[in-house]
C-alpha cells in the first residue's frame, strides 16, 4: 500500500536518531500530544468535512471501544496492553486500508469511526495510563482539555467560516507532518524493543485487537442488521492495529503499572510495531472474510475502488 512508502521511513529515521539521541522521543511526545494531535485532527476533519449523516457510526465506534475496554481488563495486566487492545491506528492505516479496500462513500463512516476513536483515547487514556480512578468530574475536564476535542472544535469553528476549503488545504500537509512524526518517535523506541522476545502480554493484546476484536464488532454489525457500506468500514476500522497514541500517552504520562520508564516505553512500542506489520495480513483478511461471508455487498477488495 502507499501509506508504506511514509511508515517505513520515518520508522527507520526514528530508528538511526535513536542511536544518537536516545532521550529524544520523552522529548518530542508531550508537545506532540499537546499542540500536534489537535492540528492533525483539524486538518483531516476540514479535508473530510463534518456531516450529522455519520453520527451513528460515532455512537457505534463509542459503544464497541468502550465496551471492549471493559472486557478486556481481566486479560491484560497493564494499562498500557488494555488501550492498545481496543484503540486502533485508524487515521494512518485504517483509513488508507479504507481507501484501498472500499467504495468513496465508505470513507466518511470510516473517519468517523477515527473522529470517535481519536475522542475516546484522548479523553480515558491519560486517566487510564495514569491508573487514576475514572470519576465523572475528571473525565469531564478532560474531555474538555483532550486534544481531540479542542480539534473537532476548531475544525467545526473553521469550517464555518468562508475561508473553510483554504484552510482546509493549508492544515493538510501539518497534519501529515504530525502523523510523519508520531512515526518517528514510534521508531525512537522500536531499538530497544528489536531482538527482544515479545512478552506475552503484548502478544495477548495483539490477538485481541486484530482477531477477537474486530470478530465481536462484526457480530455486534450483524445483530444490528446494519447495511454493508457501514458494516465494512466499521469491521476493517475494528481491525487496525494498535494505534500509535498508545506509545504517545505511555510516553507523556510517563507510568504504566507502577513500571520504570523503560518497560512502560518498550512494551507500548512492541505492540504498535508488531501489531501493524501483522495487520499487513490480517486486514486483507477480514476484507476477503467479509466478501465470502457476503457482507460487504457492493464493496470491492480491489485497489482504486
Amino acid at each position: 500500500m502507499a501509506f508504506l512508502l511514509e511508515l517505513v521511513p520515518a520508522l527507520l529515521l526514528g530508528m538511526l536518531l535513536a542511536q544518537r539521541w536516545p532521550d529524544l522521543a520523552g522529548v518530542l511526545a508531550p508537545p506532540l500530544v499537546r499542540w500536534g494531535v489537535p492540528f492533525s485532527l483539524m486538518g483531516l476533519l476540514l479535508r473530510s468535512g463534518l456531516h450529522w449523516d455519520v453520527l451513528e457510526m460515532g455512537v457505534l465506534t463509542l459503544a464497541a471501544v468502550g465496551s471492549g475496554l471493559l472486557a478486556v481488563q481481566r486479560w491484560c495486566s497493564s494499562p498500557a496492553e488494555r488501550l492498545g487492545a481496543v484503540v486502533g491506528n485508524t487515521a494512518y492505516f485504517g483509513i488508507p486500508a479504507a481507501l484501498a479496500l472500499l467504495p468513496p462513500q465508505a470513507l466518511s463512516y470510516a473517519i468517523s469511526y477515527d473522529l470517535a476513536g481519536t475522542l475516546f483515547t484522548w479523553t480515558i487514556g491519560p486517566s487510564l495510563m495514569a491508573q487514576r480512578r475514572l470519576a465523572l468530574q475528571p473525565l469531564l475536564t478532560a474531555l474538555v482539555r483532550s486534544p481531540a476535542s479542542q480539534g473537532l472544535l476548531g475544525a467545526a469553528l473553521l469550517q464555518l467560516s468562508p475561508w473553510d476549503g483554504v484552510l482546509a488545504a493549508w492544515l493538510w500537509w501539518p497534519a501529515r507532518a504530525v502523523v510523519w512524526l508520531s512515526l518517528v518517535v514510534l521508531g525512537l523506541r522500536i531499538a530497544p524493543v528489536l531482538g527482544r522476545p515479545l512478552p506475552f502480554g503484548v502478544l495477548v493484546s495483539m490477538a485481541i485487537k486484530l482477531v477477537l476484536f474486530p470478530l465481536a464488532v462484526l457480530v455486534m454489525a450483524v445483530l444490528l442488521r446494519l447495511p454493508p457500506l457501514l458494516l465494512a468500514p466499521l469491521v476493517l476500522q475494528a481491525a487496525a492495529p494498535t494505534a500509535v497514541a498508545v506509545l504517545l500517552l505511555a510516553e507523556s504520562v510517563g507510568t504504566d503499572a507502577g513500571a520504570d520508564s523503560a518497560v512502560d516505553t518498550r512494551r507500548p512500542a512492541a505492540l504498535v510495531l508488531w501489531s501493524t506489520l501483522a495487520a499487513l495480513l490480517t486486514v486483507p483478511l477480514w476484507a476477503w472474510l467479509l466478501q465470502l461471508l457476503g457482507l460487504s455487498t457492493g464493496l470491492s477488495t480491489g485497489a482504486g475502488a
